[in-house]
């Protein structure tokens, strides 16, 4: 299992990924923030893993960040079915602006969605 030091690193992996974020994402402030980043599994035999209805977005692992007065804490980091299968899939989940620590925007494919993000802390507060 690769281990990740940073949200950063999270978001820039070339893998496809569903970013659910509480605020928008800007880490080149200190703003409070909690994202979960779903990385999708690729599904071989259909291009672009969904195209015509085939494939699907079946997630491998779940990561959770919280980022609350300049600190940086995984809150979760799970390949485990039992435990991702309880995490609702975001499929209205759009192309996302982010900001990285040195300024440079990025484009992720995601949702700002504090609501989700609640039903997830209840989720991590119950299995972590």
């Amino acid at each position: 299992m690769t281990n990740y030091s940073s949200l950063e690193e999270v978001l820039l992996l070339p893998t496809r990924k569903l970013v659910v974020t509480s605020t928008d994402i800007d880490l080149s402030k200190s703003d409070d923030c909690i994202v979960f980043v779903l990385l999708v599994e690729e599904s071989f035999g259909s291009a672009g893993g969904r195209a015509g209805g085939s494939g699907s977005r079946k997630i491998g692992r779940i990561l959770g960040f919280k980022i609350h007065q300049s600190k940086m804490d995984l809150i979760i980091d799970s390949r485990e079915i039992e435990i991702i299968d309880r995490f609702d899939v975001p499929y209205s989940a759009v192309a996302l602006d982010i900001i990285l620590s040195t300024g440079q925007g990025s484009v992720v494919q995601g949702i700002v969605d504090p609501v989700l993000i609640e039903e997830y802390m209840r989720i991590v507060n119950t299995v972590v």
